[in-house]
């Protein structure tokens, strides 16, 4: 039987009521946003005059905001802005100067960040509030583990009969069925996510997550099961997705831990914020174009594939036309409505669309400008950051208390990336992010301790001083 899509939708808060009526919020805010990420119908809802579209992503942010005040209206009260709250802060209201900048209209601009503050604002304060210490991660960690096992036999099962399963479910393709098809045969799934690669980076911060919480000794069993014979056949059904991205992802998430720990360091952590902040800085500008990558793109074309480096030139491409009409708009960006695109005028005189953006961070730029686009990458970078230079270096990093939280921050630092090429925009990741900031803000018992002595030792000299 098919279900009908606005139907679920509309289910949708009555769900989440039986969620925070059954459960403790915590848990209920993480399996709220597990299983409308991962199950809900894809381009469902309702158009909201003067509001966000009601989507996954709306519905799910109202109904958790409705049942916290209803149920935890102390964890709202419990919030203290930060100075790090500050890029996230930035994130939501951009839009409104951007609409302003471009005389949109300040109704125009209280929508458009409206629309920011439900996709980015909302699960980031979520995360604040009800993941801002080891536990909480550390559960959520969990979680996302246990999800990625959910989807495991689904993934499988659209590798061998092709993605059918929202077709079954709901009656229609969430996204191009073609795009599904891989080199040398096969399928790559999507069960109920908008594409491929979406699902392979979601199976990619699964698998990470189960290597961590191997190698650290936080999971020994799932149910009966030795994890060993989880991890098996969750790390086939990764490879079996076909997704390249993905799978460099994980080599380096890898290399991240073999790093934390046989050698103590947090190298290929920071690298990551440190080359993907000094690429920005060239591709906004205009001073990183197509020539600058020949050598990349020859060396896929020759070692990977023909195709591949095809479509990576492709979206260089795009994305040199696109940040040449960003400039225009350097600052503030473009707003909405499309104005950050590229248009000309076809063989029958029509003015056609001729951009794709295939990036979150061109969009983010045409759109909301250089203050939007630094906010977005702040709002992860700075957290991550401080925590591992600050607040957890990475000799704590397998302690079984936090080891999972450290398995989040590496995934997400691996999501910025994913973002720079791809726009698979997932909240649950700016949950993490909320949850990260939360916990750097606070300091760890023990270095609260230790910077407790030198005041000590100070005011009793000035006793013995005075006296």
């Amino acid at each position: 039987m098919i279900l009908p899509p606005n139907v679920v939708m509309l289910g949708w808060l009555p769900i989440v009521f039986l969620l925070f009526s059954n459960f403790p919020s915590r848990k209920a805010v993480i399996i709220s946003f597990l299983l409308a990420w991962l199950f809900l119908p894809q381009r469902a809802g309702f158009v909201l005059p003067g509001l966000p579209d009601y989507t996954r992503i709306s519905a799910t942010c109202y109904s958790i905001l409705l049942l916290t005040f209803i149920f935890d209206a102390n964890k709202i009260q419990s919030f203290k802005f930060s100075w790090l709250d500050f890029p996230m802060l930035i994130l939501c209201i951009c839009p409104f100067f951007s609409s302003i900048t471009n005389d949109l209209g300040a109704y125009d601009g209280l929508s458009e960040t409206l629309s920011q503050t439900v996709k980015f604002g909302l699960p980031y304060f979520f995360g604040r509030i009800y993941f801002n210490n080891l536990s909480g991660l550390n559960q959520l960690a969990k979680s996302i583990f246990i999800s990625g096992l959910i989807y495991m036999p689904l993934c499988l099962y659209e590798i061998r009969m092709s993605p059918q399963l929202h077709r079954i479910v709901y009656g229609y393709y969430a996204h191009s069925f073609a795009q599904t098809i891989r080199d040398g045969g096969g399928f790559r799934p999507t069960v109920f996510m908008i594409h491929g690669l979406e699902v392979g980076m979601w199976m990619m911060s699964v698998t990470l997550i189960g290597i961590w919480l191997w190698q650290a000794k936080v999971i020994r069993k799932v149910g009966s099961v030795p994890i060993t014979w989880v991890l098996i056949p969750l790390i086939i059904t990764f490879i079996f997705i076909k997704s390249l991205g993905s799978y460099l992802y994980l080599l380096y998430g890898v290399i991240t831990l073999f790093f934390a720990k046989k050698l103590n360091r947090s190298l290929p952590l920071l690298f990551l914020p440190i080359i993907l902040s000094l690429y920005l800085s060239l591709a906004s500008t205009g001073n990183f174009t197509i020539k600058n990558a020949e050598p990349v793109l020859s060396t896929i074309a020759t070692n990977v594939s023909e195709r591949r480096a095809q479509s990576l030139e492709y979206r260089l491409e795009n994305e040199e036309i696109l940040v040449e009409k960003a400039l225009e708009r350097p600052i503030f960006g473009w707003g909405g409505w499309g104005r950050n695109r590229v248009y000309d005028y076809n063989w029958e005189g029509i003015l056609v669309d001729i951009s794709t953006t295939d990036s979150l961070w061109i969009i983010t730029y045409g759109t909301t400008g250089l203050v939007g686009l630094i906010a977005l990458y702040s709002a992860f970078f700075v957290p991550i950051s401080i925590f591992a230079l600050k607040r957890y270096p990475p000799k704590y990093w397998f302690h079984p208390q936090i080891a999972p939280t450290t398995s989040l921050v590496v995934v997400i630092t691996l999501y910025m990336l994913d973002n720079t090429l791809n726009a698979a925009f997932n909240p649950i990741f700016v949950l993490i992010c909320g949850g990260v900031t939360g916990l750097v803000i606070q300091v760890p018992k023990k270095q609260k301790k230790r910077s407790s002595k030198p005041k000590m030792l100070r005011s009793s000299m000035q006793t013995k001083l005075s006296s």
